[in-house]
C-alpha cells in the first residue's frame, strides 16, 4: 500500500558527507605530557607491573587482575594484545619518564563509526595528573580526527569514581544498562557515556585551554576541566 504522505513516519536524520573511517592503525601518540605507544608486554610490562604493586584496589571494577607476579601480568598481556577486537596502550608519564598506565580502543565498529575506551587502569602515580588526563584527549583526538562519529565511555555502575571521570572528561550520561555482565562472579551493571562528532571540537577546545601550561601555576590547575567541560555535555549522570 502506498504511504500516505499525511502520516509519513519519523526517519533518522540523513548523514551527509560522512564516509566510513579506518580502523586505528596503532601509531604512537604523542603529547605535551603523555606519550601512548602499543601496549607490549617486553617492552612495557615490568614497568607497568611496579606501577600498579601494592595497588590491588586499582582491579577492582576490572573483570581480570590483580596478578601476584610480573610473568604472570605479563602472560596476560601477551594473551590480551593477540585479540584483534582491542588495541591496548601503554602510557608514558612524561615528567617522570616511566610507563604508569594502560588504555584500549575496543568495540571499533567502522561501519557506523563507534569506537569505545576502556580498559582503563591508572597506577596511582598516573591519577590526578596532567599525563593522565591528557592520555585519554589524545585518544579521543585520534578517533575523532580518523573519522569516528561516536566516542563511547562504559563502565561498572557502581564505580562512581569512573563515572565521576567520564563527566570532567565531556562525556555525556546515556543510562545504565541492568545485568549487562558477570564479572569476577559479580552483578555487573553498565552505565553508558560518550561523546559524539559534534561535540568534538568545543571538547578539544576545552581540553588545549586546560593542558596548556599557563592554566597551571605551581603544577596546580586555575581552571578546572569539569567546568570547561560542563557546557559541552548533553545530559549529567544523576548520581553526581
Amino acid at each position: 500500500m502506498p504511504r500516505s504522505t499525511s502520516q509519513s513516519p519519523v526517519l533518522g536524520m540523513p548523514v551527509p558527507n560522512w564516509s566510513v573511517p579506518d580502523a586505528p592503525q596503532g601509531i604512537s601518540l604523542i603529547g605535551r605530557y603523555a606519550e601512548l605507544h602499543l601496549l607490549d608486554a617486553d617492552l612495557h610490562g615490568a614497568a607497568l607491573f611496579d606501577a600498579y604493586s601494592g595497588h590491588d584496589q586499582i582491579w577492582d571494577y576490572l573483570p581480570y587482575g590483580p596478578f601476584e607476579t610480573a610473568t604472570e601480568f605479563k602472560t596476560w598481556v601477551k594473551r590480551t594484545i593477540s585479540a584483534p577486537i582491542h588495541q591496548f596502550y601503554a602510557i608514558k608519564n612524561k615528567e617522570s619518564g616511566v610507563f604508569e598506565g594502560v588504555a584500549s580502543y575496543l568495540r571499533i565498529d567502522p561501519a557506523n563509526g563507534s569506537i569505545e575506551v576502556g580498559h582503563i587502569n591508572y597506577s596511582p602515580a598516573l591519577q590526578r595528573t596532567r599525563a593522565g588526563t591528557e592520555a585519554m584527549y589524545l585518544m579521543m583526538q585520534n578517533a575523532f580526527g580518523i573519522g569516528f562519529r561516536r566516542y563511547e565511555w562504559k563502565c561498572n555502575a557502581l564505580n562512581l569514581g569512573s563515572r565521576r571521570a567520564a563527566q570532567r572528561l565531556g562525556f555525556s550520561y546515556e543510562g545504565v544498562f541492568r545485568q549487562a555482565t558477570v564479572s569476577k562472579g559479580r552483578n555487573r551493571d553498565t552505565a553508558w557515556f560518550a561523546i559524539i562528532d559534534q561535540e568534538w571540537p568545543a571538547l578539544r577546545r576545552a581540553f588545549e585551554t586546560w593542558l596548556a601550561p599557563e592554566n597551571f601555576e605551581q603544577g596546580r590547575q586555575l581552571t578546572s576541566l569539569g567546568d570547561l567541560t560542563r557546557t559541552v555535555r548533553v545530559t549529567s549522570d544523576p548520581l553526581l
